[in-house]
């Protein structure tokens, strides 16, 4: 027998599952797929229990917004592009959906080889075993050449890899996200962090003026949240860290200036929850 007390269990109080709040109801399920139905009616069968709950309310709060013309903002990582679903976020920015979209700067590469080349993302880990990761010559100089006209004309990164697109003879300009957005005067900011992307490791790589492009997409940025109040969207997709990071110092500006950036909503579609 053991020599340390033992908590009694006898007297413990039990209630009836009748009397329980619960979360889960046989109401609240799933409803079978039918064959041949639409996305919507998908959607609606999904069950009405956490995320799938979550999920059916943003849809509509997103509608919502579009209809009563709220602020919508769209942040992102480059694995949304490499993953290829530019098609769609250009057809939510053409039907008037997504009003400012943001990007870190591995989303300008890989914007601008699929404009150019139809092709991006290379085999990493074999290219790291010879020192070649990163080093084609073609991309950098896109990017540098639209920097550098973007900085003698003071516009943002974004804006200015997006006009040089659309201007350019790429082949698959239409598919670019920069360059569509530029075409559809929708505000796209660029946030670097020096260092990260394969273009920083080039010798014609510019950190005055890269960082100088950036930080006026910094500012760019910081005004689309200015813009954000009651019933406004903010969408973060597949950036876990630099684009939470940048938004919460933008909406930091936008408070200190007194601008109404309360009571918008969130949704986070990435490993971590925005907070």
């Amino acid at each position: 027998m053991s020599r340390y007390h033992e908590i009694d269990l006898n007297k413990i109080s039990t209630y009836s599952i009748k009397d329980r709040p619960s979360k889960v109801r046989v109401s609240a399920l799933a409803k079978k797929y039918q064959l041949g139905s639409s996305i919507k009616h998908f959607i609606s069968s999904l069950p009405d229990i956490l995320i799938a709950a979550d999920l059916k309310q943003l849809i509509k709060d997103i509608g919502s917004a579009y209809k009563t013309d709220k602020q919508i903002i769209f942040m992102m990582g480059a694995h949304v592009i490499k993953c290829g679903l530019n098609p769609l976020l250009i057809q939510l920015m053409e039907n008037g959906i997504i009003k400012s979209l943001a990007l870190n700067g591995a989303g300008v590469i890989h914007d601008t080889e699929m404009a150019f080349w139809g092709t991006t993302s290379e085999d990493v880990e074999a290219a790291l075993a010879d020192g070649s990761f990163g080093m084609v010559k073609e991309t950098p100089h896109h990017i540098f050449s639209a920097a550098k006209k973007g900085q003698s004309e003071e516009s943002g990164f974004g804006e200015a890899v997006g006009k040089y697109i659309l201007e350019s003879d790429a082949e698959f300009k239409e598919i670019s996200l920069l360059a569509q957005a530029y075409r559809l005067e929708i505000p796209v900011t660029v946030h670097v962090a020096i260092g990260t992307d394969i273009i920083h490791q080039h010798p014609t790589m510019d950190g005055a003026m890269i960082g100088e492009l950036s930080f006026r997409d910094f500012k760019i940025f910081a005004h689309q949240v200015s813009l954000l109040d009651k019933g406004a969207i903010v969408l973060n997709v597949g950036s876990a860290v630099l684009m939470p990071e940048v938004f919460l110092k933008a909406l930091t500006i936008a408070r200190n200036l007194g601008y109404p950036a309360h009571g918008f909503i969130t949704a986070n579609f990435d490993h971590f929850q925005l907070r």
